[in-house]
């Protein structure tokens, strides 16, 4: 079905045709549906502009094809309207659609609702939107926009000052299936390989759903993972043979400081310049995240020092891999060395997906602490510590923590729980149930009060 013949549908309130939601259609035959959360959880009346962008197959299309439906069911015909970024050609093109759209809106409508899908496809987008809001024919609509191009988002977003209305909070990213929903769908099925078969997932619906109904992840989905990724960094000319030998250095120096120069040399790139702009789109498309050494006497990241780098969704690294992980078994089978990087990428997505749902204005500060003797892993926006560990530990393995950080508190991520003054310990499973840092363990047992006493700085 057309656009002008889904806004006339739209208009006349004849919203039970089921063509008319080709993707809350398939949602809804899907085994296994998951809710989706990234901290926009109902729209606001007011107008504006919100921008959500996020990689693909995470169900941005379906989100807002639901809230689209919603607002009509909740309010009336001519209430909301769709347009399909995918449709249109130029920023012209859209600023004369919009206010095509904008005229076909119910005078007495007590909300008013514009939904672009993928705008990112319409090079200049913002320009359309800037030259509207300029003109006042966006000051009574809520336009709500998804992208998959990160890049464009953003930095579209960074272009609209003073242009998307008084909302508290405009920019989203649009997040994975948190793990919390994930079990409580599928732990009658996937018992204590629960959290395993999710990092499998990435927190991708479409590849959880796989993955709980058949045990296993199809080749079609990594296929699908591989082409957007390369699909957007060919976009600006980047090698498809560059972009895959990075991918195999990335794997090589998992857990590593890497230098961009080391980088570039590894990949066969022509310099560290290059290396860094790769990375760089990678980061923009939510992939890979280069986290940077913490100066904790300054409180500022070195970027001068060599980098870790993160796969932050891990649809795309498992899509990349050299050696393909397609069941729970796969993963078990892994050696000690290669199932630490998995782990720690699972702690980089998982912290990245808690600050973007925050809002936390750059979800990407997530760095690493290192001295000449110890290293820690993860330093989050709010200057939280995590280590994660692959074997057991305990804490007599952290003794020289209180030492070096006599005022702060690490959270040990692994395999087994254990207690001590100022460092604790707990599995995998329950770090990914939990909301934040600090916090208890979950499960049957309430044991916040004690967890509080650990967390006070």
């Amino acid at each position: 079905m057309n656009v002008k013949e889904r806004n006339r549908l739209l208009s006349a309130g004849q919203i039970d045709r089921e063509d008319l939601w080709p993707r809350i259609t398939e949602y809804e035959q899907r085994a296994r549906t998951f809710r989706f959360s990234f901290g926009l959880d109902e729209l606001p009346r007011e107008p504006g502009v919100i921008l959500v962008r996020g990689p693909r197959q995470y169900g941005k299309s379906t989100w807002l094809e639901l809230e689209l439906r919603e607002t009509v069911q909740r309010f009336g015909p001519g209430t909301a309207y769709f347009l399909n970024g995918d449709e249109l050609t130029t920023a012209d093109d859209l600023e004369r659609r919009i206010a095509e759209v904008v005229a076909l809106f119910r005078p007495d409508a007590r909300v008013r609702r514009l939904f672009i899908d993928e705008i990112t496809a319409v090079a200049d987008w913002e320009t359309a939107i800037k030259r509207l809001a300029d003109q006042v024919v966006l000051k009574d609509v809520l336009v709500v926009t998804t992208g998959s191009r990160a890049t464009d988002i953003r930095r579209g977003s960074e272009r609209l000052p003073g242009r998307k209305g008084k909302l508290a909070r405009t920019d989203y990213l649009f997040c994975g299936v948190a793990y919390k929903d994930f079990r409580t769908l599928c732990r009658d099925e996937l018992g204590d390989d629960t959290w395993i078969a999710y990092l499998l997932s990435g927190g991708s619906p479409v590849a959880a759903g796989e993955i709980w109904q058949h045990e296993r992840l199809p080749a079609y989905f990594f296929e699908m993972i591989r082409d957007w990724v390369i699909g957007e960094l060919a976009r600006s000319g980047r090698s498809r043979q560059f972009l895959i030998a990075l991918m195999r250095t990335l794997f090589a120096q998992a857990g590593s400081r890497t230098g961009y120069l080391k980088l570039a040399r590894e990949s066969g790139l022509a310099n560290n310049t290059i290396a860094s702009e790769y990375i760089e789109q990678l980061s923009d498309v939510l992939a890979v995240l280069p986290s940077f050494q913490w100066d904790a006497s300054k409180d500022v990241p070195v970027q001068r020092r060599p980098a870790k780098f993160h796969f932050i969704n891990l649809s795309v690294a498992l899509a990349f891999a050299p050696d393909r992980l397609v069941h729970v078994e796969d993963f078990k089978k892994l050696p000690s060395r290669d199932r630490s990087r998995w782990l720690e990428w699972l702690v980089a997505q998982e912290l990245f997906r808690r600050q973007a749902i925050l809002g936390v204005p750059d979800p990407e500060t997530i760095w690493y602490w290192a001295s000449k003797e110890h290293e820690i892993d993860f330093v989050d926006h709010a200057r939280n510590l995590y280590e994660v560990k692959t074997g057991r530990s305990g804490p007599m393995d952290f003794a020289w923590f209180p030492k070096v950080f006599p005022n702060r508190n690490l959270l040990v991520v692994g395999s087994n729980e254990f207690r001590a003054q100022s460092v604790r310990g707990i599995t995998m499973e329950q770090f990914l149930l939990a909301d934040g840092f600090p916090h208890p363990y979950p499960g049957e047992v309430d044991d916040t009060d004690a967890y509080n006493d650990f967390a006070r700085f």
